[in-house]
């Protein structure tokens, strides 16, 4: 672990608070936008039009009234049903705003294009360079589209993280480096475009000589990011590094879960060698051809001792972990999406009470909410359900096929 770990760009003195749903990530979110002063940078995956979705652009709007910047990506696969109204309320608040790779319409949308995959599924935000949030939660209602079959409607399950001190230079860093290009792809304003690249650079500049503030205690932390150019396997080899150095626990709670060869062995060496591995996954089917081909790995998990949890509450949107003193919290998935096409981005943190307080977090809802999948469990399947997670896990194996990537899986 100490190899690959030692060319993260740690930082250090980071103040990060956990945040459980957006019963927590919009109101801190909202106060940050309220209190901002000279900018707000967000990009997210979706960005729907439902009442909470929409509040967050009331107090963008009463932000930009204010003067303050506004800057929104949203992106054009993820969002493409709320694209024309998002478009019009923000270019009314004078915010600018950007589509990360606009859906073809009419006989466009219809052809298969390869990098039609390659979405901006991360969330992130930055309020004047001293706030930032990063996690898996999109501008969405936590209660919008969730299963509705038990006695009382419960949340979709996920998690963000607050972040204030030196991390917050490499998301705002990230924020601009793609604000940047997708300026330079849209080609339209040759002038422009190089203002924009002389006040980046003057930005970066001014950043240097205005240090973050340094907290005591803090934590020690790093931001992952995954693109399609410096960073293709960023979060998957932290991932490897840390379970392939853990010693005691490895607690993952992930919504996709179709992990690459590599990964696959390394949790199962990690419980062989002793080491205590869980997974919470869904156990209410989003997307079926997903959470079937992840079902069909399931024996095979079973056989190497790791235990495994479906979530039974609602969604199961989370994309976390807790592995000994280190903790995961982010937009990645670990299936071929996350992992092998889409910009992504989580923080990993080195602490043991922050990892200790969301294994607590993620321990409370295997107790309350979740059901444990056992051999028996397995073999009362029916065979055409059986037949059916197998076809998924076939079809899913193609899909990696044609992205090129076959043979890590």
């Amino acid at each position: 672990m100490a190899d690959k770990e030692s060319r993260l760009q740690w930082t250090e003195g980071n103040r990060i608070t956990l945040l459980h749903n957006g019963g927590e990530f919009f109101p801190a979110l909202c106060q940050a936008i309220d209190e901002a002063k000279v900018e707000v940078h967000l990009e997210t995956y979706i960005f729907s039009t439902d009442s909470t979705a929409l509040n967050v652009l009331d107090h963008l709007a009463a932000a930009g009234q204010r003067g303050v910047r506004l800057r929104v990506v949203i992106d054009g696969f993820g969002s493409n049903e709320f694209v024309e109204e998002l478009s019009h309320r923000l270019a009314q608040m004078g915010a600018r705003y950007r589509i990360y790779r606009p859906e073809p319409r009419g006989v466009g949308n219809m052809r298969f294009n390869l990098r039609r995959l390659r979405r901006l599924h991360r969330k992130t935000a930055v309020i004047d360079e001293t706030i930032a949030f990063v996690g898996g939660i999109n501008i969405l209602d936590d209660y919008v589209d969730v299963p509705n079959d038990g006695p009382e409607i419960q949340p979709r399950f996920d998690f963000a993280v607050r972040l204030e001190g030196p991390i917050v230079d490499g998301v705002s860093r990230a924020q601009r480096a793609l604000w940047l290009r997708m300026a330079w792809r849209r080609r339209d304003d040759w002038a422009l475009f190089y203002k924009r690249l002389r006040n980046w650079a003057a930005w970066r500049q001014a950043r240097i000589k205005r240090r973050q503030p340094v907290y005591e205690p803090g934590m020690r932390a790093a931001l992952l990011l995954r693109d399609n150019v410096l960073h293709r396997q960023s979060i998957e080899n932290v991932y490897l590094a840390t379970i392939g150095g853990a010693d005691k626990e490895v607690l993952i709670a992930n919504a996709y879960f179709f992990p690459g060869r590599r990964l696959r062995k390394a949790l199962v060496a990690a419980a062989r060698r002793g080491v205590r591995v869980r997974l919470l996954l869904q156990g209410h089917s989003e997307y079926a051809m997903q959470y079937r081909a992840c079902r069909y790995m399931y024996r095979k998990m079973l056989d190497a001792d790791i235990e495994v949890y479906e979530y039974m509450a609602s969604y199961l949107h989370a994309k976390v972990a807790a592995i000994d003193s280190c903790a995961m919290v982010g937009s990645s998935n670990l299936d071929p999406f996350s992992l092998l096409l889409a910009r992504e981005a989580n923080v990993y943190v080195r602490d043991d009470g922050f990892a200790a307080q969301l294994r607590q977090a993620l321990e409370g809802e295997i107790e309350s909410n979740a059901r444990q999948v056992t051999q028996a469990s397995l073999q009362r399947l029916s065979w055409p359900g059986r037949l059916l997670d197998g076809l998924a896990y076939m079809m899913l194996r193609i899909g990696v096929a044609l992205t090129g990537k076959s043979s890590e899986y």
